[in-house]
């Protein structure tokens, strides 16, 4: 068995061998079609038409396979369109394309130029006059190159992915499509696209590990965006009422199906708004994507069907705590001993001096979340855990705040924003239960803005990542990432 550094290094030859009579990475490419251009063009012409037609085409792309007959060989031409079929006959070819086929490999990009036509099987192939190696692929492919299956290096290697299967390219085109759909949904109300800060001096916007950075000018830590949510209500404070942000953020957790350390989501706030408003909008959004992705309204997730042709539902979170947690006893849903001793006996967390509010929130998030399945929005939080909330008017206890679920997951978190100075100052100091890793911390300069007078106002994250794994029916987080984290092989 030939060992890979022989390869490489026979490879290497070929490439000094080109260097002897061209160019071996010319620039001066000619292209005018893609193999997608070419079958919606030809493929539906008979034999005789395009004999007759003569149709002349460039087109540049990577080979595949190769199968030789003597003087003729046919092989396959991937571009990022999908594959055509061409035919070279040695003896036909000028010296310099004779040349470059006798150093082709596997892999290698090429650039072609030859007449449209279709052979006995009727299969569209291009005839081969002038042949151009444009890059040399000096490593081989993997073994199976018609589409990798090892998971490693799907994700270790999303190129080599990329480069030989076909539907990983159309599934994130698809992403880049169900992003530019939801873009659209808030350009068309109206809102304004902004961007804002990736490095924070105070880390803010939601509870999380941050990640630290240094910046060596001012001799001073940085971190990495939790959530951009404090500098969209500046911008909210600062005059306008409708604000969105495609962002990056970063936090600084575990990895798993759901978890990614760099992650993308979508905010968005409108002044003059509640939390209801948000949860329609969100529905509406929904309902955007399924028609423009041509989704049926009843699909299949995994091992789930989903409905979205009906409203979503929407439930408290005590009354979600007391409808689906199991031999719960609903009656001590506030009682402090219970809730521990619960927690107990189902193996989650119980800190020394835990507040009513963790353990419920550890009860809903542990037991609860997963047996959400339909679309689910889950109001009305409590206060305590709910930081940057506004409480509800009959109930300071308890938030105007909400999350959406689906097939057991978080999509989407938003509430009606606390626009008081004084309480959001308050709330920053007394935040009670929660580690020094992860406690939001008291942001002075965003009360000062608040100072200055905040609308009402209603914001809500949306996790992308999470939304797209959804629409795709992909169960991991990582299968909707081009780069997804991996840690090192060593």
């Amino acid at each position: 068995m030939t060992d890979e550094k022989d390869l490489i290094r026979e490879r290497k030859k070929k490439l000094e061998n080109i260097s002897e009579f061209s160019l071996a990475y010319p620039n001066k490419v000619i292209k005018s079609d893609t193999t997608r251009s070419l079958i919606n063009t030809c493929s539906n012409e008979d034999k005789k038409s395009l004999e007759e037609k003569n149709i002349l085409t460039n087109i540049c792309g990577r080979v595949m396979t190769i199968r030789e007959m003597g003087n003729s060989v046919f092989a396959d031409l991937h571009d990022e369109y999908g594959k055509i079929q061409i035919y070279l006959n040695k003896k036909n070819l000028d010296e310099i394309s004779q040349n470059m086929f006798k150093n082709l490999d596997l892999g290698d990009i090429v650039g072609i130029s030859g007449v449209i036509f279709k052979t006995k099987t009727q299969e569209l192939t291009i005839n081969v006059d002038s042949f151009l190696i444009l890059s040399k692929c000096l490593r081989p492919l993997p073994e199976k190159f018609h589409g990798i299956a090892d998971i490693e290096i799907k994700y270790r290697q999303r190129y080599l992915d990329l480069m030989t299967n076909l539907e990983t390219r159309i599934h994130f085109k698809k992403r880049s499509k169900i992003i530019k759909i939801i873009r659209n949904y808030f350009d068309e109300r109206d809102y304004i696209e902004v961007e804002t800060p990736m490095m924070h001096i105070i880390p803010g916007g939601a509870n999380a590990k941050p990640f630290i950075t240094h910046h060596n000018s001012l001799d001073m830590d940085l971190f990495l965006r939790i959530a951009p949510e404090l500098f969209l209500k500046r911008c909210i404070i600062g005059g306008y009422e409708k604000v969105f942000e495609i962002n990056r953020s970063f936090r600084n957790e575990g990895l798993s199906i759901k978890h990614n350390p760099e992650f993308t989501m979508i905010e968005f706030y409108s002044a003059y708004e509640n939390y209801e408003y948000l949860m329609q909008t969100i529905e509406d959004l929904f309902k955007s994507l399924i028609l423009n992705l041509d989704i049926n309204k009843k699909s299949n997730y995994q091992d789930f069907e989903i409905d979205y042709s009906t409203p979503f539902k929407r439930i408290t979170f005590h009354e979600c705590i007391a409808e689906n947690a199991d031999n719960f006893d609903n009656t001590q849903i506030n009682d402090l001993s219970y809730l521990k001793k619960y927690c107990l006996e189902n193996n989650l967390k119980t800190l020394n001096g835990t507040s009513i509010e963790i353990l419920q929130l550890e009860i809903f998030e542990k037991m609860i979340e997963k047996k959400l399945i339909s679309p689910t929005f889950v109001t009305h939080y409590p206060t305590k855990v709910s930081p940057l909330a506004r409480a509800m008017d009959d109930n300071p206890d308890l938030t105007e705040r909400f999350e959406l679920f689906v097939a057991g997951r978080e999509i989407a978190n938003g509430f009606s924003e606390l626009n008081d100075p004084l309480e959001q100052s308050k709330r920053f100091s007394n935040q009670l239960s929660v580690s020094d890793d992860e406690k939001m911390k008291y942001d002075e300069d965003f009360i000062k803005a608040m100072e200055y007078g905040m609308p009402p106002t209603a914001g809500a994250g949306i996790g992308i990542d999470r939304l797209i794994m959804l629409l795709t029916d992909k169960s991991s987080i990582r299968d909707v990432l081009l780069f997804p984290h991996t840690k090192p092989k060593s």
